[in-house]
């Protein structure tokens, strides 16, 4: 493929939707590193973007449902990344994927947008799952105008990276069960890739010297998810057996996964049911059109994965971002309208502020929650039990936080360095619930705000007092003596020497 001529002028301006998703946010920070291009960002919540990037990249705050937002973010655009999709809305999801699509479509041809590069999922519409089939259809649409604007449409099949759905379901499936019963559906074939080359051919995608529209499959060698454990297994050193059996269904084995990893019921149904059908490459245009990208062995696919997992270097996760509730924070650091409250005062003395915020934000993941991390981890299981997500979803980073990560069952709403770090509860509630850290001059307030849902709401909050009483009087002592430890680490400065 020839190169594209590079031509005088400013670089492109280049739209990324889902920005602080799993691949949009791993998009961004690839784009910028390579420099050559401006970067908008459409985001709902501009504060999830990290602070050492919102000075690099502009931003519009909106979503594809609101034309005016819309209009603004495509303004003056060369070429746009459609990276949105609403599994997480409910169950009316693929009729919000229609409409998002159209609207951006149009909105796009609006502005006068050159291309739009969208990432799909691979597999036959005619045996698709519901999920699978709406990204298709997500796809059909922005494809459907090639008179008035270029779609490049890549569809990748599972993909492998730290964070990624897909890797941590087999991460926890490999590390937890030397034996494993699994359903027919594990032979199904299909064609993992990395999410690093998922990320080269989107890159790619900007100077791609062709104006028709197109569609691109991706992936590595074709495997079995059977095929893709036992690899699995083999990288990280464990033996396993595995022993496919009829008896499991799809909502069995939904339920199974929604046990052992992170993935709440809702995410783990939606990939069982795509695993029930092959997804592997139906063209060759991957070859032919990005000849220079070779994606990598699934073995060391995985083994990228567990390094930056070690080297707690995690971009992103499957959970940073949804169209639904249950990963976005839209509206969540609004804890005015909480009426019940469990309030924890704590003096600190001369304890620095940073001591105090480092201990508060390291809490929960493999860290655990102190003396009643059994009550915690029993609330995580019934939760998980209802569809839920349980505290096995754990967190990204073992020390740092940012707005819209996920802690356990909570969602980080609201951070302020050294003053503040707001949690806004994922679990199953009859009500919305928040636990905020406040760090004063002198005293650490930590409160967990409560607003109940109806009478239900309220048995539930004086049902739980005792366990409150409990785990949140043991959470912010912890926090505080936790902090003195770490201040006692801190090297002691010289004292100055006067001379005369």
């Amino acid at each position: 493929m020839d190169t594209p001529t590079a031509h005088p002028g400013p670089p492109p301006r280049v739209l990324i939707t889902g920005a602080t998703g799993y691949i949009g946010r791993r998009l961004k920070d690839k784009l910028l590193a390579e420099g050559h291009c401006t970067i908008r960002l459409l985001v709902r919540n501009r504060s999830k973007v990290r602070p050492e990037v919102v000075g690099r990249v502009e931003i519009v705050e909106g979503d594809t449902f609101h034309p005016a937002a819309l209009d603004a973010a495509l303004a003056g655009v060369d070429t746009a990344y459609y990276l949105i999709h609403s599994m997480g809305a409910g169950k009316e999801y693929d009729r919000l994927d229609r409409e998002s699509a159209t609207n951006f479509r149009d909105a796009a041809i609006r502005q006068g947008v050159k291309r739009i590069v969208y990432l799909g999922g691979l597999g036959e519409k005619e045996t698709a799952s519901k999920h699978l089939a709406s990204r298709i259809e997500t796809g059909e649409l922005l494809s459907a105008k090639p008179e008035s604007i270029q779609t490049l449409w890549f569809r990748a099949g599972v993909i492998i990276g730290s964070g990624s759905a897909s890797f941590e379901i087999i991460h926890h499936l490999v590390q937890k069960l030397p034996l494993m019963l699994t359903p027919r559906w594990v032979t199904t074939k299909t064609q993992p890739i990395a999410v690093d080359d998922v990320l080269a051919y989107l890159a790619a995608a900007l100077t791609l010297p062709s104006h028709a529209n197109l569609i691109i499959d991706i992936g590595g060698a074709r495997t079995t998810f059977r095929e893709m454990l036992l690899r699995a297994a083999k990288v990280m050193g464990l033996r396993r057996l595995i022993l496919p059996v009829p008896v499991l269904s799809p909502r069995l084995s939904s339920y199974w996964l929604m046990l052992l990893t992170p993935v709440p019921h809702a995410i783990a149904a939606a990939l069982v049911e795509g695993l029930k059908s092959e997804t592997v490459a139906q063209d060759d245009h991957a070859r032919r059109f990005f000849p220079q990208i070779r994606p990598v062995s699934y073995e060391d696919a995985v083994q990228l994965a567990l390094a930056e997992i070690e080297q707690n270097q995690v971009v992103s996760r499957w959970c940073d971002s949804s169209a639904g509730a249950a990963c976005d924070i839209g509206g969540e650091d609004d804890i005015s309208r909480a009426i019940l409250r469990d309030r924890r005062v704590l003096p600190l003395g001369d304890l620095p502020a940073a001591a105090v915020y480092a201990a508060a934000t390291a809490i929960g993941g493999d860290q655990g929650w102190f003396t009643y991390d059994f009550l915690w981890r029993l609330r995580g299981l019934i939760d998980k039990a209802v569809g839920g997500y349980g505290l096995n979803r754990g967190r990204r980073d073992p020390r740092e936080l940012r707005v819209g990560d996920a802690l356990d069952f909570w969602k980080v709403a609201d951070l302020k360095p050294g003053k503040r770090l707001l949690l806004a509860a994922q679990m199953r509630l009859p009500g919305k619930a928040w636990l905020e850290f406040d760090i004063q001059e002198h005293q650490f307030v930590q409160t967990a705000h409560f607003y109940p849902q109806g009478l239900w709401g309220r048995l539930y909050w004086f049902a739980m007092l005792p366990f409150h009483t409990l785990v949140f009087r043991d959470l912010a002592t912890h926090i505080v003596g936790r902090a003195r430890q770490l201040q006692a680490q801190v090297p002691a400065q010289p004292k100055e020497t006067a001379f005369p």
